[in-house]
């Protein structure tokens, strides 16, 4: 059994909802929240998370399909700029085993996945003060608005994959 740590990067919407998200994922062990930056046209910064994970408790194909379902993932809004919806790899190997996530998954959309595979080149985190943003402010109405729906996607579509400590405490399941 591999239980040596991975890191992945993910990017499609509000850090504090992709935070929140993973937060709640058996086997992540950490979430940094903040801006990734990758390479020529894509070298600005956008919103983003880097997902530690250990491969023996959850994929990085759940964790992928985790992040299609739970943003935008087909959809190439007005704020795609700020929230540039992408996985960050850290090697070539990551790379090749994202695309190869990306085409088994697409049957399984409507609409084209739109989610850009890029290499990973910078990182800067978000102010501190927002960290953990969504297990310290559940009621706020931000989190009631846009975390709990994906949340509840989240427990609906993966629940084996969840922390039912996390979700429950913050009753979204009854």
């Amino acid at each position: 059994m591999n239980n040596k740590l991975q890191k992945i990067g993910f990017g499609g919407g509000c850090h504090w909802c992709t935070e929140a998200v993973f937060q709640s994922i058996i086997g992540v062990v950490e979430v940094a929240q903040g801006f990734i930056a990758s390479s020529n046209k894509e070298a600005s910064f956008s919103e983003a998370v880097i997902v530690h994970f250990n491969p023996s408790q959850i994929s990085l194909k759940e964790l992928v399909e985790i992040h299609l379902y739970t943003h935008k993932s087909s959809s190439d809004h007005s704020m795609r700029k700020k929230y540039r919806s992408a996985i960050y790899f850290f090697d070539k190997d990551q790379q090749m085993m994202v695309n190869q996530i990306l085409n088994s998954v697409q049957k399984d959309f409507k609409k084209k996945i739109i989610t850009k595979v890029l290499p990973f080149h910078e990182f800067k985190f978000s102010d501190e003060l927002f960290h953990n943003y969504y297990y310290t402010n559940p009621e706020k109405p931000f989190c009631e608005t846009y975390i709990n729906p994906k949340l509840s996607l989240l427990m609906q579509k993966f629940s084996k994959h969840v922390d039912k400590n996390k979700i429950t405490k913050n009753e979204l399941v009854s």
